[in-house]
């Protein structure tokens, strides 16, 4: 009887092992958008939320924390930087902070008289060349970037979307995957942003935390 007790302890432990789910690392990545503040709504605690509501297993990585409802939460998101400076800063913190999934909305703090969209379109691929070096097997998800009604400066966003559609379909492959998430569509700085008309409000933010989700919820499963 001790004996078999014994193996079905065993066995047990075993089981337990096997069952022992992956926990997602996820490393939002961006500007003000992604980093949050006082002053306006954040999608990172509200993507949170809807993962472990539905059962999955994440942990936010990166270098940088902020406060949220849910308490401090990791990211690499800069106020007031863009996708240069982001090329030159996030991928040696990917080594540091390992991460299985990226989620990319890297498009302001450019001015449309620049004609920025090649330079963003060439940081973006730099960038997921980088970030695949640090780890072959992550994923990446990349924004259309939410419109801004602040105008004539972000007038870009719209053609910049299209551009990074035909960069993701160009690099994507089943073993790297890069994924677009339409966070443009159904979003109206004119209802969901705050008086700025580029920061997110709560409604704006909700939807953006939703598009995030939609796209995860067919990887990341309980």
């Amino acid at each position: 009887m001790k004996t078999l007790f014994v193996v079905l302890a065993v066995l047990v432990n075993s089981l337990t092992l096997f069952a022992e789910e992956k926990v997602w690392r996820i490393m939002p990545v961006g500007d003000s958008i992604t980093e949050g503040g006082t002053t306006f709504a954040n999608y990172r605690p509200l993507l949170l939320q809807k993962l472990r509501d539905a059962g999955a297993s994440v942990r936010f990585v990166g270098s940088r924390q902020s406060a949220s409802p849910l308490g401090p939460l990791a990211h690499e998101g800069y106020g007031g930087k863009n996708s240069r400076f982001l090329l030159a800063t996030v991928p040696a913190q990917l080594a540091k902070h390992p991460a299985d999934i990226v989620l990319l909305h890297a498009c302001h703090n450019h001015f449309a008289d620049q004609k920025p969209t090649p330079g963003i379109v060439a940081d973006h691929e730099s960038m997921i060349a980088a970030f695949r070096k640090v780890n072959p097997e992550i994923r990446i998800y990349v924004a259309r970037p939410i419109p801004s009604g602040k105008l004539p400066k972000y007038s870009y966003l719209p053609g910049l979307g299209d551009a990074l559609e035909k960069m993701v379909k160009r690099l994507h492959t089943e073993k790297q995957p890069v994924i677009l998430v339409d966070q443009a569509t159904g979003f109206d700085p004119n209802k969901d942003t705050i008086a700025d008309l580029v920061h997110p409000n709560q409604q704006g933010a909700e939807k953006m935390a939703m598009r995030w989700f939609e796209a995860l919820k067919p990887v990341i499963k309980p």
